[in-house]
């Protein structure tokens, strides 16, 4: 078995034997989307054809997506760095990318899995969300959010060395971001000035593109611009995370 194989199956079994965290990962966003789907069940926004759910249901997502990639790599990265298991990991034939590379594989999992069950609970009559027919476009968006957060992950994990270090950063991060990206308030609503921070953050592209790709909201210059943003935050956040990277607290 090849070292990145051996990474990726150890960080698969973590993932599934913290039962706890995995099913938080999952029950989050649905929480939401439960909380957002009965206040606003039945209601339809005005000349589109799309009920609120179809609007509300993206962002949501959107928001899932990218705390469970984050929290994700920084809780791993920090757990093996603390346990001195990365400084074992550095005597042997891995680099770097074997160990993000791994990680990158099973966060892509989660993220596949969260998706669809999001969307198939969505969908149930007592949410009535309709996708678009552009819903295949919503894969390619769901890749680059998986990957920007989770190389944003890799800035926060290699920093932080406890477990209250990283949840305080990350939801720092993430939960702020929520609000000022329009996962669950609308930009239109917002002031002109939230709006132009808005543009600044990449969680708002990650919405811009599910928006297109599930609900038909913008253009397909619009989901463009999304995807082109989501590979620029991630090449920069990735660089960011290399030179960063610790493998060990003392390093």
């Amino acid at each position: 078995m090849s070292t990145y194989a051996a990474l990726t199956r150890a960080s698969y079994k973590a993932t599934v034997r913290d039962a706890t965290t995995l099913f938080f990962t999952f029950a989050f966003p649905l929480v939401f989307l439960v909380i957002f789907g009965l206040i606003f069940r039945g209601r339809e926004v005005a000349d589109t054809g799309h009920g609120y759910v179809d609007f509300i249901a993206p962002g949501v997502l959107s928001w899932g997506l990218a705390s469970a990639a984050l929290f994700g790599v920084a809780f791993t990265l920090m757990q093996w760095r603390a346990d001195d298991l990365l400084r074992i990991i550095r005597l042997s034939p891995a680099s770097i990318l074997s160990v993000v590379g791994s990680r990158y594989v099973v966060a892509l999992g989660i993220g596949v899995a969260q998706s669809l069950l999001f969307v198939g609970v969505a969908m149930l009559p007592v949410f009535g969300m309709r996708p678009d027919p552009t819903w295949p476009l919503a894969l390619p968006v769901m890749l680059l959010a998986v990957t920007s957060f989770l190389a944003l992950g890799l800035i926060v994990g290699s920093r932080a060395n406890t477990p209250e270090a990283v949840a305080g950063i990350a939801n720092f991060i993430v939960v702020p971001m929520a609000f000022l990206s329009g996962s669950f308030y609308p930009l239109e609503l917002m002031p002109d000035w939230l709006q132009a921070i808005s543009r600044a953050l990449p969680l708002r592209y990650v919405n811009d593109g599910m928006a297109y790709a599930l609900s038909g909201q913008g253009d397909m210059n619009d989901y463009l611009l999304a995807c082109g943003a989501l590979v620029g935050y991630s090449v920069v956040f990735a660089v960011i995370g290399v030179r960063t990277f610790r493998w060990s607290n003392d390093s």
